[in-house]
């Protein structure tokens, strides 16, 4: 019994609860492997069979015995990014504290949970993906295809998400805080591969900070169910929209500023210097006539200053990076969409 006047105790802060998301198709000669390494420090592990003409989740289901393994089962084939999504939506539900995404073929150690997940308990990160290629002497056990094509949409999907300080953003070993999940529009992101980079996408818009934590795949005999020769251009594609709609909104949209002028007056110099260039270059084949000094100086000047433009813009958007993580102040961002959401909801009604 506590003496008069004492101060009483502080209740202790409920332990976090972490679950661990694995999406399931052609996985089941590895799933069992990769569950078996999941350590303490993992809460829930939700197994979600993305309609796997394996039966992964019945094979889980009737042979893991490992009470912190749930099941869940697509009637359709949604992609990697699909089975993610219902995986992150499972999690929420039981109010977990932080989400990983683990693939089930075992080319990711869960022995590195606790490395992945620290920067977001600590409050220094509001999502982590692993890096492939911290270590280059790692870089052997990668098959050359895949570094050739880890290279190709990298620079892209730096372009596109805005994390230029990213060096491994395909890497489907992530993990994200509850709070930021929920400020995330989980329906628009994409199903397929392309959802790492989409998400990376989505997180730039809403100013989450993205840290990285070295890690080594493990590449066995598995087969991926991942072709680098088929996805490169749609990859490219879905790149060039986001990229587009990254910069509309953060730079027209929410963040007009000086270098937003810098932005649009590049492309019109550049834009009227290839343009008046190409004209007089063709008139000179045709003609046999040299040009008059004067296009020349102007082609180049119109060249010169839209370039130097667009690199001043470059170099802002590079160093433009998130710097305090939104986990610090997501209870009352979260209270925010619930009321705007509520309101619009009313306003509908009237």
């Amino acid at each position: 019994m506590p003496q008069p006047g004492a101060i009483p105790a502080e209740p202790l802060p409920a332990p976090p609860l972490v679950a661990t998301v694995i999406p399931c198709y052609r996985v089941r000669n590895h799933i069992a492997g990769v569950i078996e390494k999941i350590g303490p420090e993992v809460t829930w592990i939700f197994c979600v069979d993305d309609h796997c003409p394996e039966e992964s989740g019945r094979y889980i289901a009737t042979t893991i015995t490992d009470p912190r393994v749930r099941v869940l089962f697509h009637a359709h084939n949604q992609g990697v990014g699909g089975a993610t999504i219902t995986g992150i939506r499972a999690a929420l539900a039981e109010k977990c504290t932080v989400i990983v995404k683990l693939d089930g073929d075992g080319q990711m150690n869960p022995k590195l949970i606790p490395l992945l997940i620290e920067p977001i308990l600590k409050g220094r990160a509001d999502y982590t993906k692993g890096n492939r290629f911290f270590d280059i002497e790692g870089l052997r056990q990668m098959p050359p295809v895949r570094i050739f094509g880890n290279a190709v949409l990298s620079f892209f999907a730096k372009a596109s998400t805005g994390y230029w300080n990213i060096f491994d953003p395909n890497n489907g070993f992530v993990a994200i805080h509850g709070h930021v999940a929920q400020l995330l529009p989980l329906d628009r992101i994409n199903r397929t591969f392309f959802f790492e980079s989409d998400m990376l996408f989505r997180l730039n818009t809403i100013g989450a900070v993205v840290q990285e934590i070295p890690m080594t795949a493990q590449y066995g005999h598995e087969k991926s169910n991942l072709v680098i020769s088929k996805i490169i251009a749609p990859f490219l594609i879905n790149h060039l929209g986001n990229l587009t709609k990254r910069i509309f909104y953060n730079y027209f949209l929410r963040g007009f500023s000086v270098v937003s002028i810098e932005l649009f007056f590049s492309i019109i110099l550049l834009f009227l210097g290839i343009i008046y260039g190409s004209l007089e270059w063709w008139e000179s084949i045709v003609t046999g006539i040299a040009r008059p000094t004067g296009s020349v100086v102007l082609t180049a000047i119109l060249l010169l200053v839209g370039l130097q433009l667009f690199l001043g813009f470059l170099h802002f958007d590079i160093s433009n990076l998130p710097r305090t993580p939104l986990q610090s102040f997501g209870s009352s961002l979260l209270r925010i969409k619930t009321l705007n959401s509520a309101s619009g909801q009313t306003d509908e009604k009237n």
